[in-house]
Formats: structure tokens, sequence, C-alpha cells
């Protein structure tokens, strides 16, 4: 979302905000302001916090979106008149371009918020960012019990990492994804940090590399581990394995992170039996 937010304030920075069309109901979760408001202004800026983008004018007001996990965005330079399945909103500028939001997969979570000046909506919720002083703190100070790979996508805890990065980031580190941080010592608790910044800056210049908005069926494809179960492990040649809940699944190398242990996965217990 990072390297979204630098191509998006490329393009758009300076035009001006020329209206929007709204294809789902669902998709705008704020009520007052109204988007109407921003309709022939300039937009300032744009940034981002975790995984939300946000389009900044000088009243204040902030347009902000958010993805969720089947979400994308099309940059059209020139904006087109369709609307594709999924479409949640068509943003609209100045210059004739325009931003297509849409929703990728069937739930339907992808949406966008209109926030008066100092309102930060549901980021007021958010964990500290990966790599700012206040995590590097909680990392090497927090008798936390959770698995680690629980906390780390736990975006009250830390703001941004989710799960892919999640499971490449413990692969790195050679840890079990049911590690808990009060239960590291202190030296695994650097190796961890460390991991965690290199994962994440890695990450960061494979994704400044694309061009245009996140228009993909399937994105991370740059991932070392996650997604990726069932095939070599890229340290030792294992076949990696994974543990399965409903909305997702934990990918790790068992020879490199659990010591040949192959964690429990109740799901698939169940489904064996």
């Amino acid at each position: 979302m990072q390297a979204l937010s630098e191509r998006m304030s490329d393009a758009i920075v300076g035009q001006t905000f020329a209206g929007y069309t709204a294809f789902a109901f669902h998709g705008l979760k704020t009520a007052v302001p109204s988007p109407d408001v921003l309709i022939g202004t300039p937009i300032s800026a744009i940034g981002r916090r975790a995984k939300y983008v946000w389009f900044g004018f000088d009243s204040g007001i902030r347009m902000v979106f958010h993805l969720s996990q089947a979400g994308r965005l099309d940059i059209e330079p020139t904006m087109k008149s369709t609307k594709p399945k999924g479409a949640v909103v068509r943003w609209k500028f100045g210059d004739g371009s325009a931003m297509l939001l849409r929703e990728w997969g069937t739930e339907r979570k992808a949406g966008w918020w209109i926030f008066a000046a100092g309102d930060d909506g549901p980021m007021a919720r958010l964990g500290p960012e990966p790599q700012s002083e206040a995590f590097n703190h909680l990392i090497r100070t927090s008798t936390d019990g959770r698995r680690i790979h629980t906390l780390l996508r736990d975006q009250r805890t830390v703001a941004g990492i989710g799960r892919g990065y999640s499971d490449d980031i413990l692969h790195r580190a050679k840890l079990s994804p049911f590690a808990s941080l009060k239960t590291m010592s202190s030296e695994v608790r650097e190796i961890l940090l460390e991991s965690i910044n290199y994962t994440l800056e890695d990450g960061l210049q494979r994704e400044r590399q694309r061009s245009g908005g996140l228009s993909e069926p399937k994105l991370g494809e740059h991932f070392a581990v996650h997604g990726k179960h069932g095939l070599p492990c890229p340290a030792c040649g294992t076949d990696l394995a994974h543990v399965s809940y409903e909305s997702h699944e934990v990918v790790y190398c068992p020879p490199c992170q659990t010591n040949g242990k192959v964690l429990a996965d109740r799901r698939m217990s169940r489904l064996l039996k």
C-alpha cells in the first residue's frame, strides 16, 4: 500500500477532484461529510496509514479507502465508462483521469470513507507502524502470550503487516508461528526485528517496480513462502507445510522453523476423521 500511495501521489496530487460514481451502496462507509463537498477542490496530498490510503484536501477533510483482502484499484489515464464486475466507486479528476475501486472476491469488504478534519475513523484504533520506535519497543519488552503470527496480524498491535508478510518474516527469522514473545530471549527478539525490517523493505522495493494501480486478480507473487504450501522451502528444499483456518492459512517450514514438528491443524484433522 505504501508503493501504491506513492504512485497515486505522482499521478494525481494537484489535480482537482471532479466527482465520483458510486456503484455499490455498501461501499461508502460514512454519511457526513458528503463526498460532494470535495468536488471542485484540489487534492493536496496522498498518504497511507497501515493498509488505508487517504486523499488529503486543504480543508482538512480526507477521503480514505481500504482494499481489504480482495479489493483492487485501477488507475485510468483516461476515464472509462464501463462498470466492471465488483465495481465499488470510480473517482474522477480534473485532467480526465480516474481511479476505479473494485472487489475481486465475494466478501464485499473493500470500501471508502470521508472523514472531517481531525477524524481518524477506524485508523484511530490502529497500533504503531512496523519499523517505528514504538513498535521496536513493544517487540523488545512485551510479555504478550499470543502466538507471534497472531500478534503480527493484529492491526491494533502493529499496523499493516498482514498474513503474507507474517509468514515470510517468521520463515526468515526461523521462528515457529506458534511461538510467543513471552518465551523469546532478547537475542531472538532482535532476530525477529531484523527479519521484519528486511522483509518489509524488500517487499516495498519489489512493489515499487509495479506501475499503475493494483489490478491483478492475485497479488504478492514475490512472497518467499506465503501461499506456497506444498512447494519446496527456498532455504532447505523441504515441502512447506500449513495450518488451515476458516479464512486464512499459515505457511511454514517444519525443519527451518519448528525443529521438524508439524503443527496441529484442527481443521484438517476433523476432515480426516
